[in-house]
């Protein structure tokens, strides 16, 4: 599988440069590649990928940035991003000299997700079979900034390329050439709500779907920030649109650069296209390495290296809907697929070299920690993030510090996950076995009495029929006294009957189900029934 070569930091602050990113100190023109994108956080400090880019949320105090950047020398950091306007200091300077790790900033108003989400589309990450990057038009497949940058020089102005739902994927140098419009998309990295209204309402969108040639757009008389005109032209694939090309102008273009623009659409589409495809094997493919690691048997080990996986201790994470979604099983597809892309993002924010994958109808991620407490954390707040739109369940399992152990730690999170999704785990959205061991045995205990046919017997299968027989509530009156431990008065308060009454009928149903309830072996025997033939 094709796959593009990592970015240096030099080539991200080419890309990103002016716009997002301005270097403070230290040297850019290492052509090491940076390794992952991580954040930083002096309360959970999480292991860096080598040559790491690290992203200092929240880092103002000089003597803290320094000291930061002498430790992220010590794990073989590449460069630390801070919140401009950083301040002057000769031990900032030293700090990044000494360290070798460069020092940039991020300029005010663009937020640190928007950084992570751009610099990991730049980054080629989970190396799984890289056979070198396979060129379009001269340039490496999918590297949409490196194309954005090459239109430019075509038509002489600084553009972006859009997708259909006018999001950006990449753009251009050269920005500050154009207006404050032009900087509010980029750092939102989708054109705002007002102009997109406006450019629809005005038909410039429509055109643009039904043209084959460029579409100039003079600045609208509405918006004062829009000043410069812009010529757009649409990116498709046969019939298809998929996206658009947006250059910043401040006139026309000639004949020879519109078909030059018209050109560069057509390579876009075949990158763009590329993208889709290999991000399509790229998932079949790591599906088949989570799976085969997952088995463990003979192949696990080269599925766990070739994840960039090997020699780690791992906890197993397995999501899924808390939903039965029976009736609608292309809608609960997609959603599934929807939460597992979820999921690589949240996990590889927080540990690059995680893996996950959609097998069946569950999603596993494998994590690298020897901490299932801390797995535990980072599931709660996945669901926390997505709050109540998806709602989702995630088994935990205990760290499989082996590759034979993998097997038994994914049965170990699937068994907590059906516990979860049975709704015996209680307000849980997240658990390991060890917190509902107890729930899991009663649902196997019910799956074998299930196979084998067997049916209730002794003094519940007297009782229940006595109920089916009269329309009485014997059983009912059994499970309140026993769920209570013996207590009447809480027993008939849960059934909303006066504790007399409940001690009439608890002397009846012992009669006529022929129970001796001081026994404790007849109590247990019977609770065990009531649970394991009782409503699911």
């Amino acid at each position: 599988m094709s796959q593009l070569p990592r970015a240096s930091l030099g080539r991200v602050l080419e890309d990103l440069g002016a716009t997002l990113l301005d270097l403070v100190h230290g040297n850019p023109g290492s052509a090491a590649p940076i390794g992952g994108v991580a954040f930083h956080d002096p309360y959970d400090e999480p292991g860096l990928p080598p040559d790491a880019l690290v992203l200092g949320v929240g880092l103002r105090d000089a003597s803290d940035i320094a000291e930061l950047l002498r430790s992220l020398g010590g794990q073989g950091a590449t460069g630390l991003v801070v919140r401009a306007p950083v301040p002057a200091s000769d031990a900032l300077r030293d700090a990044a000299s000494q360290s070798g790790v460069a020092l940039l900033s991020l300029t005010r108003g663009a937020s640190w997700a928007q950084l992570a989400a751009l610099l990991r589309s730049m980054l080629s990450q989970g190396d799984v079979g890289d056979t070198g990057p396979e060129m379009l038009g001269g340039m490496p497949s999918g590297d949409l900034f490196a194309l954005a940058n090459a239109v430019a020089a075509l038509v002489d102005a600084p553009v972006t390329i859009e997708d259909p739902d006018s999001r950006v994927l990449a753009f251009s140098g050269r920005q500050e050439e154009a207006d404050e419009s032009r900087v509010e998309t980029i750092l939102g990295r989708q054109v705002p709500e007002r102009y997109a209204r406006l450019l629809s309402s005005q038909g410039v969108m429509r055109n643009l779907h039904r043209s084959e040639q460029p579409v100039f757009v003079a600045p609208p008389a509405e918006l004062s920030d829009f000043s410069v005109p812009r010529v757009a032209v649409a990116v498709r694939a046969g019939d298809e649109f998929l996206g658009s090309i947006w250059a910043a102008v401040r006139k026309p273009l000639t004949p020879d650069r519109s078909r030059a623009f018209c050109d560069a659409a057509k390579l876009v589409a075949l990158h763009m296209l590329r993208l889709r495809a290999g991000a399509d094997v790229e998932r079949r493919l790591r599906t088949e390495l989570v799976g085969t690691a997952l088995e463990g048997g003979a192949g696990a080990r080269d599925s766990l290296a070739r994840l960039g996986l090997a020699d780690q201790p791992l906890v197993v994470l397995a999501l899924a809907p808390a939903l039965d979604g029976a009736d609608d099983r292309s809608g609960m597809a997609a959603e599934r697929q929807r939460l597992t892309d979820a999921l690589a993002m949240h996990l590889s924010a927080v540990q690059a070299s995680s893996a996950v994958a959609l097998l069946g109808d569950v999603t596993y991620g494998l994590l690298p920690t020897d901490a299932d407490t801390r797995a535990v954390r980072l599931a709660a707040a996945f669901l926390d993030r997505i709050g109540d739109r998806a709602p989702a369940l995630i088994g935990v399992s205990p760290v499989a510090a082996t590759v034979s152990s993998l097997a038994s730690a994914r049965t170990s999170a699937d068994r907590a996950l059906r516990v979860l999704r049975s709704g015996r785990g209680g307000p849980r959205r997240v658990a390991r076995l060890t917190d509902v061991h107890t729930e899991a045995m009663l649902l196997e205990l019910r799956d074998t009495v299930a196979a084998r046919g067997d049916t209730p017997s002794g003094p519940v299968a007297r009782l229940m029929a006595y109920d089916t027989e009269h329309h009485a509530n014997l059983v009912e009156t059994l499970a309140a006294w026993l769920d209570a431990f013996g207590d009447v008065v809480a027993a008939a308060a849960a059934l909303h009957v006066h504790p007399n009454t409940f001690r009439y009928r608890l002397r009846r149903l012992a009669e006529l189900g022929e129970i001796d309830l001081t026994d404790p072996d007849a109590r247990l025997g019977a609770m065990l029934q009531l649970r394991v033939f009782g409503p699911s």
